[in-house]
């Protein structure tokens, strides 16, 4: 019997993040999975069976110091956001700069310190998001650094080949804990604007991830996982 894949959620202690870890724990495989505080981060990893490491990819200096104790990894799964409310007319430097390290320096560096360890068909899927193609008032920084992951996913699939590299960009995820407080009447409101009748799940978002890991002829995509709410 083969060994257990190892997956690697990066951002793994809430939301959709922790869906994908949890998912893969309850399967068997060997779960880590990181969060900015370690005593939160090592309880919630405990409670699904996972290993928990203190991570911030803001500091991206500590990533491979921070990562050392994963060894061969088959998947890798890079979730962590950051929400910023920033527009140009009134920049938030500080902001935008956090947020420009976190997704793009911070990302990259994973992949970066965990390479010699990936495995030879290993796998890796990022977090965009929906701004990236709608925009809205102070999105400035969200829509720029979505973009960049999109080239990101392009430059890394052939660069790394044969690890195959993709994203996942969610829309609007009606029960992650960042849109289920919100006013019944907005999410109403995109609701009846998407096609399939209902909001996007963290289960569909966990179903394409996984998809995006497993499926070895799938390489260099950005996937939209929104129901179909962008053709609206």
């Amino acid at each position: 019997m083969a060994d257990p894949a190892t997956l690697l959620v990066v951002g793994g202690t809430s939301g959709i993040g922790l869906e994908i870890a949890s998912r893969a724990a309850q399967r068997g495989e060997r779960v880590f999975l990181t969060g900015r505080d370690d005593a939160r981060t090592k309880l919630i990893a405990d409670e699904i069976g996972a290993t928990g490491l203190a991570l911030d990819l803001s500091r991206p200096a500590e990533v491979a110091d921070r990562l050392a104790v994963v060894d061969a990894v088959d998947h890798v799964v890079v979730a962590a956001i950051e929400r910023d409310q920033n527009n140009c007319a009134e920049y938030d430097l500080a902001g935008a700069a956090n947020l420009a390290i976190l997704k793009l320096v911070g990302y990259t560096e994973v992949v970066h310190a965990l390479l010699p360890r990936m495995t030879p068909d290993a796998s890796i899927v990022l977090f965009g998001g929906l701004a990236k193609d709608r925009p809205y008032p102070g999105s400035t920084t969200v829509s720029t650094v979505n973009g960049g992951v999109m080239g990101m996913v392009h430059t890394l699939a052939v660069e790394l080949a044969p690890i195959r590299v993709n994203a996942v960009h969610p829309g609007i995820v009606g029960d992650s804990p960042y849109w289920s407080g919100k006013p019944a009447a907005v999410l109403e409101g995109v609701r009846s604007r998407t096609p399939i009748g209902r909001l996007t799940s963290m289960a569909d978002v966990a179903g394409a991830v996984e998809f995006l890991l497993d499926n070895h002829a799938v390489n260099g995509v950005n996937l939209n996982v929104d129901g179909g709410w962008l053709l609206v």
